[in-house]
C-alpha cells in the first residue's frame, strides 16, 4: 500500500487543483470582455490565466499532488484550460476585433483552432531537452502583438497566422523559457522584459508608451533569433 496521507495534505493537494481549474474562470472572463470589445481587460485576464499556468506546476510538485492524489490528473485540467486559454479565446479575440477583413477572420479563426487541436494531439510536442518543436499553442501572445503592439494590415495579419500555423508543424526550435537550459539567463531576462512591456501596454492603453513597445519587440526578436539558432546552429557546430 502507499504511503498514507493527512487530511491536510489532501486539502493542500486539493487546493492546488482547484487553483488549476480557477484559470478556466479567467479565460471565460477573457471571452466575455471580448464579447464586449473591452480588448485589454480581455488581455489582462489571459495574463492571469498564463501566471496560474505558469505557477500551478510549482505548487503541484511542492505539495506532491499526484502522490496525494493519485486518481486526480492535474495535467488534464492543463490541457483543458489551455486549449482555452491559448487557441478558442485568443482565435476568438483575433475574429472579433477586426484586425483581418471578411470572410477571412473567420477562416483565420478556424485554423488557428484546428492547427491547435491537432498539435496537442502529437508525441514530441517538447524535446528531451526541453524545447517545443514547432510553434506552441501560444495564440494569446499572437493576439497580443496584433492587437497592441503591430498595426499592420488585414493581408499582414492573415499572413502572419497563417506562417505561424504552418511552422507548428516545422521541426523549429522554441525555447521553453523556464525550462530550456541553453542560455536560460537570456530566455529568463527576454520573458521578464515580455512580461514586463506587456503590463506596461496594457496598463497605459491608449497610451503610446515606446518604452514598451520596444520592449515586447526586443523580446519577440530574441525568441525569434533563439529559434533559428537552436534549429540549424547550436547543435551542428
Amino acid at each position: 500500500m502507499g504511503k498514507p496521507y493527512t487530511t491536510g495534505q489532501r486539502a493542500q493537494a486539493w487546493a492546488v487543483h482547484l487553483f488549476t481549474a480557477s484559470g478556466i474562470i479567467t479565460v471565460f472572463m477573457a471571452m466575455v470582455e471580448g464579447t464586449q470589445h473591452n480588448y485589454t481587460n480581455a488581455m489582462w485576464w489571459l495574463l492571469a490565466a498564463q501566471v496560474i499556468d505558469g505557477v500551478d506546476g510549482t505548487l503541484a510538485r511542492r505539495f506532491k499532488v499526484t502522490e496525494v492524489l493519485p486518481e486526480m490528473s492535474g495535467k488534464s485540467i492543463d490541457f483543458v484550460i489551455d486549449f482555452a486559454g491559448y487557441a478558442i479565446i485568443p482565435a476568438f479575440l483575433i475574429y472579433q476585433a477586426g484586425i483581418i477583413a471578411s470572410p477571412y477572420d473567420l477562416w483565420a479563426a478556424f485554423l488557428i483552432l484546428v492547427t491547435s487541436a491537432v498539435y496537442y494531439g502529437k508525441s514530441g510536442m517538447i524535446s528531451e531537452d526541453y524545447y517545443f518543436i514547432g510553434f506552441p499553442v501560444m495564440w494569446n501572445m499572437v493576439a497580443f502583438y496584433l492587437l497592441f503592439v503591430f498595426e499592420w494590415e488585414s493581408t499582414i495579419n492573415l499572413l502572419f497566422i497563417i506562417i505561424l500555423a504552418v511552422l507548428q508543424f516545422v521541426p523549429v526550435k522554441f525555447a521553453y523559457p523556464s525550462r530550456t537550459k541553453r542560455w536560460r539567463a537570456g530566455n529568463l531576462t527576454a520573458t521578464v522584459v515580455f512580461i514586463v512591456s506587456m503590463v506596461g501596454l496594457l496598463w497605459y492603453q491608449p497610451r503610446e508608451m515606446p518604452v514598451f513597445w520596444w520592449g515586447s519587440v526586443s523580446s519577440l526578436l530574441y525568441f525569434g533569433i533563439f529559434a533559428i539558432l537552436a534549429t540549424f546552429w547550436f547543435d551542428r557546430r
